[in-house]
């Protein structure tokens, strides 16, 4: 009998170690996945059962993303009262996924982050439902409307991008074609997923934010690099050095010469370098490039951020001049063409670097987050992110940029009154008869508040194609933008 009993406590003793043992499987290491599984409606309930903080700008003037309460089983829902104009910033609040800002500030804006931890229990105690911190962002309104409703207008797809060059600040960012994220934010996983395909299978992307998530051909907006390192690479050369501009460049190792836009000439052949960059010949950069050599233009494009991803509160593509291959294809990036691949907001960074004395600071979006009791939880600071080139050269590069505006290719950025410095771009791709549409700038010249990067995608053809005619217009209206709202 004594013997029966045994065993039978030793089976009990062994089941129930086999079952805590489980248990703490299922709780340490399954739990997350439980949690997460689309079939767990508990954890579906609970992510609409909390009153998710606003995302506001101009500190907390402007409402860009609000939650409502409801009569429903989902007890509030997210809102987006300008979706389009904001959608590749914010993103948005789904059942089952998030994105851009939403994503990027999620724990603060759910509650769950440690800095709300004392805020959580107290809605704990009193029955309250979590309140989470709402999000203000660096995002000016009225600029930002003005450049979505610019960009618009040009019937174009493409991405504008402006920031402080001084703090990192970005003031405006809108990507074309764009969504609403209305459509995507509803408490319904079948509504919500049927939405988001519909978006995802479009062939025009709207989903892709272009101003950070994809690359392209930079075309003469580069050329400010290569400039950047011409000057570098020897102090005792100014804008007004002269330096050769062949019609046609000679390429090393191939019988295909390098042309000037449209095959024009460039002057006399001998000319400033401020004339070479106001008429943006291509032969003169291509030149310095073959010069230079690939270890020099590298190292100058990563002084700027590019070959590797830039530290920013979105995703951003990494840009990057490409592998080192044979000269010619060394004289090609040099003016922003061949394997030469950049973001809108890489070549922001550019103008940037150079408006702010040769100093790129970090990019930001979240100027800062505020609980639900109305105080500061965090604040970003501006924090330098490079030195990109000397002051000295930042000076020559922004005088010659001033040049580009008054009397070269950008002449249609011109501000009455102000000063502003630019480069135009126009960047072949493919076989498309439409090139790419570029303009990098900053305004006023002599104390930056704004820079900014307006990229067309496959802008026009013929004499409409050019950065200058294209892209200047819509950034000439945004640094306005930025300029009248201080």
């Amino acid at each position: 009998m004594n013997g029966t009993l045994k065993r039978a406590a030793l089976a009990c003793l062994l089941m129930f170690g086999l079952l805590m043992l489980n248990v703490n499987y299922l709780g340490a290491v399954k739990a997350e996945d439980y949690r997460t599984d689309a079939r767990n409606q508990r954890a579906f309930y609970a992510r609409y059962s909390v009153d998710r903080g606003w995302i506001t700008a101009d500190n907390g003037k402007t409402t860009l993303a609000k939650t409502v309460e409801t009569d429903s089983d989902y007890r509030f829902e997210r809102q987006y009262p300008n979706g389009k104009m904001y959608a590749h910033i914010l993103g948005f609040f789904a059942p089952e996924s998030s994105r851009g800002i939403e994503l990027a500030a999620g724990k603060y804006l759910d509650g769950s982050h440690p800095d709300l931890l004392v805020r959580r229990a107290i809605d704990f105690i009193s029955n309250e439902p979590p309140k989470g911190a709402s999000v203000d962002l660096t995002i000016i309104p009225k600029a930002q409307e003005v450049a979505y409703n610019a960009l618009r207008a040009s019937g174009k797809r493409g991405a504008i991008v402006a920031m402080n060059p001084r703090t990192g600040a970005v003031q405006v960012m809108v990507s074309l074609p764009t969504y609403d994220p209305n459509t995507i934010a509803v408490p319904n996983k079948s509504t919500a997923a049927k939405a988001y395909n519909k978006l995802d299978a479009d062939e025009q992307d709207p989903l892709l934010n272009r101003a950070t998530e994809k690359t392209y051909p930079p075309g003469s907006t580069f050329k400010v690099v290569t400039a950047a390192e011409f000057l570098e690479d020897d102090p005792s050369r100014t804008p007004e050095t002269q330096v050769a501009a062949p019609q046609v460049l000679d390429l090393p190792q191939t019988t295909v010469g390098l042309p000037n836009y449209g095959g024009a000439a460039c002057g006399g052949g001998q000319v400033s370098l401020r004339y070479a960059l106001e008429r943006s010949c291509n032969t003169p950069f291509a030149k310095f490039g073959m010069e230079l050599g690939w270890d020099k233009m590298r190292e100058q494009a990563a002084k700027f951020g590019m070959g590797e991803p830039i530290p920013f509160t979105l995703p951003v593509a990494k840009s990057d001049i490409g592998p080192e291959e044979e000269l010619a294809a060394l004289a090609q990036l040099s003016i922003g063409q061949r394997n030469n691949q950049m973001t809108p907001l890489q070549m922001l960074l550019v103008a940037a670097g150079i408006a702010n004395n040769g100093e790129v600071m970090k990019p930001y979006l979240i100027n800062k987050i505020v609980g639900p009791d109305g105080g500061v939880l965090d604040e970003t600071e501006p924090d330098p992110m490079s030195e990109a080139v000397s002051s000295e050269v930042a000076g020559k590069l922004k005088d010659m940029m001033v040049s580009v505006v008054q009397a070269g290719t950008a002449t249609a950025a011109q501000i009455p009154g102000v000063s502003v410095a630019g480069k135009t771009g126009t960047a072949e791709h493919g076989n498309s008869p439409s090139p790419h549409a570029w303009f990098i700038g900053f305004a006023p010249a002599d104390n930056p508040e704004v820079a900014v990067c307006v990229f067309i995608e496959s802008g026009s053809a013929g004499t409409d194609a050019t950065g200058g005619h294209t892209a200047a217009p819509l950034a000439k209206d945004v640094m306005q933008a930025v300029l009248s709202a201080k």
